[in-house]
């Protein structure tokens, strides 16, 4: 493969020097390394990074398990290079009886199999996983834990792969390395820069992309000097029972911390003075119910609908939330209660706008769309349904997945665990309410809003540790994520 004219080669030992120098910057000093390489170009990444440790005075030990099979041509050029420096051993492993010697203290360096795997290990590697497994040591995957499938095509066995402690993948991340089942086999992992064409990467034909700070930047708008908050849209936000106040004030709450000019929020009466002391900026149109939603008015000065925070599902609110749907005509976006009432109801979905926004958890979309056993075929479902009724899906996670109406899939790349907290879903509905009532397409409203959700997030845990995060502290932190992307 030649990338910019750069051959093989060339990238093998640009991405063996990236890599020697995380290491470099992490291993202790005195570390005894051991490596392990396959046949292939992964290989000769692990036996440039073994030449290279031993450069810089490590003790190192390499295993080569070729399997009785054709080195590639760049792993071969890399063998040939570490066995040019003296005094240097290279252990064959050629079957099962072979022991690879790994301490707990060690450092190892996982070369076993990259990234063109299609079907599970076996033999001599499935071997050599088992024993590095099984030390304890520090492990170290190059690309790609060794056994892991990575566009996922694959269901794999953990048991037949390499459980990393870091895992140093370069230029882009794998498809796999974005769901939950392989978080124990990936272990930490680190993107590294080894030059390839940006140029290049932009024009290959992918149904997935990630939305990183640049893309976030390119979509948010600056406002008018002269603008007033007529500008800014006229958000509904739908939502609240008894007992769930909380939710819609949650949410409407971070609509206006998201630059909504003006939000009514339909809560039941039961709300309307706890919505007005806590949030007095907010317009309430209370229902005729005390503890529930009942009946739902659309005024025509509406931009944009929010639903599903807190509503619960009693039948009149279910009946309510239809008649909704039969005649609202702007742009709107659904959580919580409101996807459990399509899930109950999926002849519902035929009543949704184009372009409408859902905002589903794994088990919520399961309910929508039926049960999937893994992360991928989970994913793929939600392509398919986000074509099917043209709609837009945010499948929250780790990795929220925004997916328009054509199926491409936009990964985001804010969040953190001390997000995983009651209320930061409703606090994400009413952000991507406020940006649908400014006027944003419903695509980029899903994908910044998801992207500025988790920035807040991240911006929170930078001042208290993860476990004090509340859903009313993220969005205490929306100024200050709006604020980076005007600054960077």
């Amino acid at each position: 493969m030649e990338v910019n004219s750069i051959s093989d080669y060339e990238l093998m030992q640009r991405a063996a020097s990236v890599a020697t120098h995380w290491l470099l910057k992490r291993l202790p000093l005195g570390t005894h390394v051991v490596v392990l390489a396959g046949n292939g170009n992964n290989g000769g990444d692990a036996l440039a990074i073994a030449k290279n440790l031993i450069g810089e005075g490590y003790s190192v030990t390499t295993y080569f398990c070729h399997h009785h099979v054709t080195l590639s041509e760049t792993c071969q050029q890399a063998k040939n290079d570490l066995m040019g420096l003296p005094n240097v051993e290279c252990i064959e492993v050629l079957s099962d009886s072979t022991n690879v010697e790994i301490k707990a203290s060690d450092w190892v360096i996982d070369g076993l199999f990259g990234s063109g795997l299609n079907r599970p290990l076996q033999g001599i590697i499935a071997h050599c996983v088992s024993m590095i497994n099984n030390s304890g040591a520090t492990v170290v995957s190059i690309d790609i834990p060794s056994g892991l499938s990575a566009d996922a095509s694959f269901v794999v066995d953990p048991d037949l792969c390499i459980h990393a402690t870091y895992t140093l993948t370069f230029q882009l991340p794998k498809l796999s390395f974005l769901f939950a089942e392989h978080e124990e086999i990936i272990g930490e992992w680190h993107l590294l820069d080894i030059g390839l064409s940006m140029e290049a990467i932009n024009n290959a034909e992918t149904a997935y992309y990630m939305t990183d700070l640049s893309a976030a930047i390119g979509m948010l708008r600056k406002r008018s000097k002269f603008a007033h908050k007529g500008n800014f849209g006229h958000a509904l936000m739908i939502g609240g029972s008894r007992g769930k106040i909380g939710a819609v004030v949650l949410a409407s709450k971070a609509c206006l911390h998201s630059g909504a000019g003006l939000l009514t929020v339909h809560l039941p009466a039961g709300g309307e003075a706890v919505l007005h002391t806590v949030l007095p900026e907010a317009m309430v149109a209370a229902d005729q119910h005390d503890e529930r939603v009942t009946h739902i008015n659309v005024s025509e000065k509406v931009n944009a609908i929010g639903i599903g925070c807190g509503l619960g599902t009693h039948s009149q609110t279910i009946k309510a939330m239809e008649e909704l749907l039969t005649n609202a005509v702007c742009p709107m976006v659904l959580d919580a209660d409101a996807l459990n009432a399509l899930a109950l109801h999926p002849d519902w979905s035929s009543l949704l706008t184009t372009n409408a926004i859902v905002t589903p958890h794994p088990i919520e979309f399961d309910r929508m769309a039926g049960k999937s056993s893994t992360s991928m075929e989970r994913l793929e479902n939600a392509r398919q349904w986000a074509v099917d009724h043209q709609c837009i899906v945010v499948l929250k996670g780790a990795y929220s997945a925004v997916i328009n109406t054509v199926g491409e899939v936009w990964f985001n790349s804010t969040g953190n665990p001390g997000m995983a907290t009651a209320g930061s879903g409703d606090a994400l509905t009413g952000i991507i309410l406020a940006l649908l009532a400014q006027g944003y397409e419903p695509f980029d409203a899903a994908r910044l809003g998801v992207y500025l959700h988790g920035l807040a997030g991240d911006l929170a845990v930078e001042t208290y540790a993860q476990e004090f995060l509340t859903a009313g502290t993220l969005i205490d932190f929306l100024g200050e994520a709006f604020h980076k992307l005007y600054n960077t």
